[in-house]
């Protein structure tokens, strides 16, 4: 049976939207809502719900995805309800949308960091599955209170790291697994100071860089070292001054989390380096991403932004190319991203809600395949430390582990301590 899907938040990721229609945008059909309505159109989707604060932007919203989806990919239906309506504007339509959902729905949050949880929460008081776009929370607090209310519904609530259906990620992370202890990971991932406008209302105020991009690979790092290693205490560090010229607020440009390793079976310490900027320049790429790691006995370096395949047009200039993320070029006129990683991720869970709808699942059956709460606290943990160093003047973190009894999921974090 097709599920219906209410989607919290209408920019850019959902829709494409940008209130600058100048705006150089990489994902100018947006990414959720394009993968929804081709998800309907497969049979998968029935209802699709479209939730904001602003509803007199509906109108702009709608000719965009019309303009962009409907009118360039064959087939593709980009009818949406909406709320609040197109004369309101109301901070809390969310609350009333949710719940006009079916128990069994899929709630996808969308919105800036600050308000995951309690978004989350209502949703899973409301009956239904929820998708958070990274990161799930920023508190480890909050991500436990998530889990509680899931467990005791039965629900499935998971971030949307789609890293984790990168093929090349996904098999990195199987090498990994087979590389012995981890000793070294050095993780950097950057997006353009252009995009600092579009994060004008919470940059530096409700989040930070190294929420927005460091946890894709935190997560990836925890993913692949479940039940082999866990991280004891992160020091960090930043720099500062360009973005802050840019917004005329502090902010950090760039944010480093150091994190000490250590391994389960013979105790030996690996370090780890996540850096993330949004200040880079203008480049052949949206965002720079890569990894180096390094085990006891192997090593594995990827290149996320240049797969080996570029193009040059007279109106866009010289670009690397990545459509194993989203294939926006139709194919004969239809829409042909369903194998993109960022296509993937969404259709993953939208499957595994139906089928626990349906009574054919279980929440736990999919913690190692999405980023599911349980799955997932580890980073969150690893996340708010980090933001708990800055702002102790990079005093080093540590992190309190109960380890449990199976180390193939993560450990509950008991506290923090400087």
């Amino acid at each position: 049976m097709p599920i219906d899907v209410a989607v919290i938040g209408t920019g850019e990721y959902v829709t494409g939207f940008h209130r600058d229609s100048n705006s150089q945008s990489d994902k100018a059909p947006g990414v959720v809502a394009l993968t929804l309505f081709d998800l309907r159109r497969r049979g998968l989707v029935d209802r699709i719900a479209l939730v904001g604060r602003n509803g007199r932007q509906f109108p702009a919203i709608r000719r965009h995805m019309r303009n962009m989806i409907a009118n360039r990919y064959n087939g593709l239906d980009v009818a949406v309800e909406t709320f609040p309506s197109d004369q309101c504007v109301d901070p809390d339509a969310y609350l009333d949308a949710i719940c006009a959902m079916p128990a069994g729905s899929v709630v996808i949050v969308a919105t800036p960091d600050d308000s995951h949880a309690h978004i989350a929460l209502h949703a899973l008081r409301c009956n239904c599955h929820v998708l958070v776009l990274k990161p799930l929370v920023k508190s480890v607090g909050d991500h436990q209170s998530l889990i509680s209310e899931a467990r005791q519904r039965d629900l499935l609530i998971a971030a949307e790291y789609h890293k984790r259906f990168d093929p090349i990620y996904a098999d990195a992370r199987d090498r990994i697994r087979q590389f012995g202890d981890m000793s070294l990971m050095m993780s950097y991932m950057s997006q353009p100071k252009l995009q600092l406008d579009t994060f004008r209302a919470w940059a530096g105020l409700s989040s930070d860089i190294s929420y927005y991009l460091n946890a894709h690979h935190i997560d990836f790092h925890c993913w692949a070292l479940a039940g082999i290693a866990r991280p004891i205490h992160v020091q960090a560090s930043a720099a500062e001054g360009v973005a802050a010229k840019i917004l005329g607020r502090r902010i950090e440009d760039a944010i480093t989390l150091n994190v000490t390793w250590e391994n389960l079976r013979s105790g030996a310490l690996g370090v780890a380096h996540y850096t993330a900027s949004w200040i880079a320049p203008p480049g052949d790429v949206h965002s720079q991403q890569r990894f180096f790691y390094m085990g006891s006995n192997g090593e594995v370096s990827i290149d996320q932004a240049h797969r080996g395949y570029s193009a040059a047009t007279d109106s866009d200039g010289f670009a690397s190319l990545n459509p194993l993320f989203m294939k926006y070029t139709p194919t004969d006129g239809r829409f042909a991203g369903q194998s993109g990683y960022g296509y993937r991720s969404i259709e993953a869970f939208i499957e595994a809600a139906a089928a626990i709808s349906a009574g054919l699942a279980r929440p736990s059956d999919y913690d190692t395949t999405l980023a599911t709460a349980d799955a997932t606290l580890t980073v969150t943990a690893i996340l708010e430390a980090g933001r708990k160093s800055l702002d102790a003047d990079g005093k080093r973190i540590m992190l309190h582990l109960d380890d449990g009894k199976d180390h193939g999921r993560q450990a509950p974090i008991e506290a923090f301590a400087i």
